[in-house]
């Protein structure tokens, strides 16, 4: 009898941009790659050497679409659930910033004044994953997205809360890839 092959999830967090090398959240703001966040897609390229992708979708924001370009994906469809968290007033801030204004203050628990809540972002992240559950078995997926939308998504595939993404850091430049353990959904691979 051979084993079920269910669709896959392939992550793939976008390059370096000024901002997430200083910490600011940035959310729906569109800024372009550094030097080194051009350099980090373009490494991604050759790890997906050989890989078919039945499906690929990508963030509309352009730090998203460059990574896709530049790690060589070729049929991108721009996907609107996959935009980074709306962060509000709290765009471009860091957390140590707005702490000084709500002590103790996470984007896991918020508040989040003028953005989007953890729920809204995971609302976004479970239409993605049925989307991609809706294939056929063994159909792979690319995701080209950021990393708070990234990490909840994660979550929500492990039919988690997506409060379980603050444990799952995800680097700029990175592969992960989430997948099954017989029918459990699961986090194959991470932040490689």
């Amino acid at each position: 009898m051979t084993a079920i092959q269910r669709p896959v999830a392939v992550l793939l967090r976008h390059g370096e941009t000024t901002w997430s090398a200083t910490g600011r959240h940035t959310g729906r703001t569109d800024l372009t790659m550094t030097e080194r966040g051009e350099a980090q897609s373009r490494t991604l390229r050759d790890r997906l050497a050989g890989r078919h992708f039945d499906l690929e979708l990508c963030s509309p924001l352009a730090r998203a679409r460059r990574t896709a370009e530049l790690a060589g994906l070729t049929a991108i469809e721009l996907e609107s659930d996959l935009v980074e968290w709306d962060y509000g007033d709290f765009e471009g801030r860091t957390t140590e910033d707005i702490r000084q204004d709500f002590p103790g203050w996470t984007i896991w628990d918020g508040p989040w004044p003028g953005g989007e809540t953890i729920d809204q972002v995971a609302e976004r992240a479970d239409r993605v994953i049925a989307r991609i559950r809706a294939l056929d078995d063994g159909a792979t997926v690319a995701l080209v997205a950021h990393g708070h939308l990234l990490r909840v998504l994660a979550a929500r595939w492990i039919a988690s809360p997506p409060q379980v993404g603050r444990s799952l850091v995800l680097e700029v430049g990175t592969i992960s890839e989430l997948g099954w353990e017989h029918e459990t959904p699961a986090i194959r691979r991470w932040n490689t």
